[in-house]
């Protein structure tokens, strides 16, 4: 989705965060991107900051975020875009790229 919507402002960040001690190092991440041929920005969240921060529960999760800096939609688990869960977010992703940049304006903060 990244390369099909990237030009219409959609971003992609991947933020690791390990179950076990080996998922904490950095270089074993980075091959394990290499390998995937993730080509988006990741971070490394051995501390958990993000995890914490979202009140996550689930490997994998979604989060997305509008261009306003609000969660707007999550998925838990695995999506495949050829099944029911990754149209569904195939959906409010397009939703979200056809709101106007100006709706910011007058959004509150996210917190």
């Amino acid at each position: 989705m990244a390369k099909r919507y990237g030009e219409r402002g959609l971003s992609v960040v991947g933020i690791h965060t390990p179950e076990t001690d080996s998922e904490r190092v950095r270089s074993s991440v980075e091959a394990a991107v290499r390998k995937e041929g993730l080509d988006f920005p990741q971070l490394l969240d051995n501390d958990y900051a993000y995890w914490n921060a979202l009140g996550n529960e689930y490997w994998p999760a979604l989060y997305v975020v509008d261009r306003c800096g609000r969660i707007r939609a999550q998925a838990k688990g695995e999506v495949h875009a050829d099944e029911s869960s990754g149209r569904r977010l195939e959906e409010q992703i397009l939703a979200l790229l056809r709101e106007s940049p100006a709706d910011c304006a007058e959004a509150e903060p996210a917190k």
